[in-house]
């Protein structure tokens, strides 16, 4: 055998189990990263699961609390508390908010229940200023702390589909149960308190207390088919007793119709706080063993790294310039990857919004407009359109620039953002004219918003650039018709708010006019004009 053939023999059999080594080893390797990155991710959940969870049960229900005692009783200690629970419900979403995994981890589902939760933060934020203000006076803002607390839910609800590990799965349907069901009773004893504090002649909510029977039916379904620990079992037999069972049979007794005498309201009353109590409690407690098993998933995926650190200091031995240079070839692209991403998403962002006030442009209007009157298929709901401008604004880019005009706008932007209702579609229509679409508005309701946007526009001192403070007044034209099916041309709506625009300029300017209601069509008409040809949803 020649030396060349020998040496080639050799050098074979050494680098030959070495390929198998550090092939096994990349096997190895990889294994172990998925396992750690599951279990890092479900950590994250997990921290994420409980601190929502506790947000929901207690930071809340807390600030509510200290909120309705404040209007109840504006005392000094009472106004304490409530800046006292605003802080505490602040910091604890500020946390939330930090727990969060990586955007690349949610779906859209996710995406959208996170930006819905930020919009029901925005609100309870502007309740507190209302309340400060003294405008809740005789009132009560706690539907908008509600919908804060569901979309809580929803979002611990969304991270489900996303978990990995079947324990913190179970967990998660078990807090969500909890929940849902704490907050379907809560419902259904709000509602059903003021129900019978009223006269015989109130008109009972069916449609609510039914919600919440369906949300505790939801909750329920999430304990029971989805877990057997300790705690559902709890909650099951609490449910199960003699005094539980009498509230809910008085339950739907008041459900029925019924009006219970006033010693069957107190012990319907007291079960159900009792039963809210208990609930809460055992929310409490499912966030704090969300939050054991999470530090349980932080011990498990540390030592999974130090495993996946030793193997890896066996191959960098062998392949240190070869990881080095992948690793910086992954993190080019990486780089290039997140930086083509974000290009991509504030390309989509504005194309769809105004850079100056942040509102819908044409583009974005046309889109969600047309997806919000395609939502009525009948006749039965109304669509009306509030067209305004600023007043002599020409004179504002006059006299102090084109610097102030754009501060005005982006300032009446914000105005109207505050005053219109939340999912009332806004777009500026054109240089200071603004435009607003509200669904299930007849004219008459559209006339009393645009009223009430018009006078906090007149009462704004806007700063400008130069430390100056400018007042301005704007002009509105509503217009509004049934949304029927057969007659969708959203450009006639357009067109007679802007003659009703006009009048109001025409009256003097800073005032509202209202234009003519097109009724609905007969409905043989509609039947008639529905075969004969589509919608239009132009602008």
């Amino acid at each position: 055998m020649k030396f060349e053939t020998i040496k080639k023999v050799i050098l074979a059999a050494i680098l030959l189990p070495f390929v198998f080594m550090l092939i096994e080893g990349v096997v190895v390797i990889r294994t172990s990263l998925t396992q750690y990155r599951n279990l890092e991710k479900d950590r994250q959940f997990a921290d994420v699961l409980a601190r929502g969870g506790s947000i929901a049960a207690t930071e809340i229900l807390s600030e509510i609390g200290a909120t309705r005692r404040y209007l109840a009783h504006p005392s000094s200690r009472n106004a304490i508390d409530m800046q006292r629970s605003r802080a505490t419900l602040d910091n604890e979403r500020r946390a939330f908010y930090a727990s969060l995994p990586s955007r690349e981890a949610f779906d859209e589902g996710l995406v959208d229940e996170l930006s819905a939760l930020g919009l029901a933060y925005s609100r309870i934020v502007a309740a507190r200023s209302a309340v400060d203000q003294g405008r809740y006076a005789g009132g009560d803002p706690g539907a908008i702390y509600w919908y804060a607390a569901l979309k809580q839910l929803a979002v611990v609800d969304a991270l489900s589909p996303l978990i990995n590990d079947p324990v913190l799965l179970e967990k998660s349907n078990q807090l969500m149960g909890i929940m849902l069901t704490y907050y379907g009773e809560r419902l259904i004893t709000g509602i059903g308190t003021r129900y019978l504090e009223r006269g015989p002649s109130a008109r009972f909510p069916v449609e609510l207390l039914v919600q919440g029977k369906v949300m505790i039916g939801e909750g329920m379904d999430h304990m029971v088919f989805h877990s057997a620990a300790p705690i559902v079992r709890d909650i099951v037999g609490y449910l199960g007793r003699s005094s539980q069972v009498k509230a809910n049979a008085i339950t739907d007794a008041i459900l029925a119709g019924s009006r219970p005498t006033r010693a069957i309201r107190d012990v319907w009353a007291t079960a159900q706080n009792e039963r809210m109590s208990f609930l809460q409690q055992k929310m409490i407690e499912a966030a704090r063993d969300i939050h054991d098993t999470g530090e349980n998933f932080s011990t498990r995926s540390h030592l999974h790294l130090t495993r996946i650190l030793a193997l890896c200091a066996g191959l960098l031995i062998l392949a240190t310039l070869v990881m080095v240079l992948a690793a910086r070839g992954l993190r080019l692209i990486d780089r290039l990857t997140q930086d083509r991403e974000a290009l991509v998403a504030e390309l989509r962002n504005a194309a769809q919004t105004d850079l100056l006030t942040g509102l819908y442009n044409r583009r974005g209007f046309e889109v969600a407009a047309s997806a919000l009157l395609t939502q009525a298929e009948h006749g039965s709901r109304w669509i009306s359109v509030v067209l305004f401008d600023l007043d002599h604004f020409k004179k504002i880019n006059d006299v102090n620039g084109h610097d102030a005009g754009d501060a005005v706008l982006r300032h009446v932007a914000g105005i109207a953002r505050q005053n219109f209702r939340s999912f009332d579609l806004l777009v500026r229509h054109g240089g200071e004219e603004f435009l607003a679409l509200l669904p299930d508005s007849i004219p008459a309701d559209a006339a009393i918003v645009a009223e009430r946007v018009r006078l906090a526009i007149e009462m704004a001192e806007i700063p400008l650039p130069s430390g100056d403070l400018l007042k301005v007044t704007a002009s509105f034209g509503c217009a509004g018709r049934a949304n029927d099916g057969a007659s969708r041309s959203f450009e006639d709506l357009v067109k007679r708010a802007d003659l009703a625009l006009y009048a109001a300029k025409a009256s003097g300017r800073n005032c509202v006019v209202s234009g003519p209601v097109v009724p609905a069509p007969p409905q043989e008409e509609r039947r008639k004009t529905a075969s004969g040809g589509g919608f239009d949803s132009r602008l």
